[in-house]
């Protein structure tokens, strides 16, 4: 094991709730974090992030806004079983890679994943407009302890702290 860990926030900061990753993100970057954890904000460059996830990482933390159909500013810790096998072609629309959709183009770039979590929160609105609604802010400290403990607590069960 390396030790790596890929924090990366997903969103688009123009879409409302959908800067939910942005947010969380931009609060974890103002933390010290051990050597090995990056923390990034990807916002709406899931191709990029597909390209980054070709390098290897013991566990990559996925942020962004989910609609599982629960009430706004509901949190999810979803495990995410990557494929083995390339799924099928997603659409190259930068705008429109969710975290399905760039773990599914992983394969298909030639890359193995590791464990994935997926750190999500109910959305209130998708819509066109600036700052995240109040139920989804109120989900953001939420989000920031979560992972801050499953990364540092990934890195205690290890020894690499």
């Amino acid at each position: 094991m390396s030790g790596r860990i890929l924090v990366a926030g997903l969103g688009n900061m123009f879409c409302s709730d959908d800067a939910f990753g942005i947010e969380v993100i931009s609060r974890l970057a103002q933390r010290t974090w051990p050597d090995g954890v990056e923390v990034q904000d990807f916002g709406i460059r899931g191709i990029h992030l597909a390209y980054q996830l070709l390098e290897p990482y013991d566990l990559v933390v996925l942020i962004d806004a989910v609609q599982r159909g629960e009430p706004p500013g509901t949190v999810y810790t979803v495990e995410a079983e990557p494929a083995e096998e390339p799924g099928p072609e997603v659409s190259m629309d930068a705008h429109d890679l969710g975290p399905d959709a760039v773990l599914s183009l992983v394969p298909r770039l030639g890359g193995t994943l590791g464990p994935v979590v997926v750190i999500g929160c109910e959305p209130a609105d998708l819509g066109t407009g600036i700052g995240l609604t109040p139920a989804v802010q109120d989900a953001v400290q939420t989000a920031v302890e979560l992972v801050t403990d499953l990364v540092i607590g990934r890195r205690v069960r290890e020894g690499t702290s």
